[in-house]
């Protein structure tokens, strides 16, 4: 069986849980707590090179580190990920772009929200919504006129995007300047098998 290492409110985690769920793929959880160090353990480390969740682990013991790379492997043959190669091209371009542009700018200063630093840390704060709200209106534009990032279809590019965007107002952003990605946004949690970040 599958075995996941996650943590409890990682967006990069909750990507891959939602597409396990998508492919009613079965797996074992495991997760770890963030702010008490379980990432830095050396019994972690050797299953995750970067010492960070996500880390699929597959029945061989084999693992998979980085949520883009652990996508990819699963949806590997199914519509999420286009046979054609230059669809394919196109679905890892919107994922990289995804952590280059999106992920640290919003996934900080939600967690400085998330931990109650947001005053202590608002200068840190701004320079982030500066480079966020930049990635925020490239992905505005590229939804212009488009239900879908690629191939117009729901496929791993939007799930991928898909998850801090949904988490960046618990960082300070202000989503009501992007209508595109809100209907977007909205789209993608209409999508059979889609979860809840915490489920209850």
């Amino acid at each position: 069986m599958l075995r996941l290492y996650d943590s409890r409110l990682s967006g990069n985690s909750w990507k891959v849980r939602i597409l396990l769920n998508q492919l009613q793929l079965p797996y074992e959880r495991i997760t770890l707590d963030l702010e008490k160090g379980d990432t830095n353990s050396a019994e972690f480390q050797k299953i995750s090179r970067f010492a960070r969740v996500p880390v699929l682990e597959l029945a061989d013991g084999r693992t998979i580190v980085e949520s883009g790379a652990i996508l990819q492997y699963l949806a590997a043959g199914t519509p999420f990920f286009p046979d054609d190669q230059y669809l394919r091209a196109e679905v890892t371009s919107w994922m990289f772009f995804e952590q280059a542009d999106l992920q640290r700018a919003i996934a900080l200063p939600r967690v400085y929200h998330l931990r109650g630093l947001a005053d202590r840390m608002s200068q840190q704060i701004e320079r982030f919504h500066t480079d966020g709200y930049n990635g925020l209106e490239k992905l505005e534009r590229g939804l212009g006129g488009r239900h879908w990032l690629v191939d117009d279809r729901y496929t791993i590019a939007d799930l991928g995007v898909f998850a801090y965007v949904a988490l960046a107002s618990q960082g300070g952003y202000d989503m009501t300047r992007f209508p595109a990605i809100l209907l977007w946004l909205a789209r993608v949690k209409q999508q059979e098998g889609w979860i809840e970040l915490i489920q209850t």
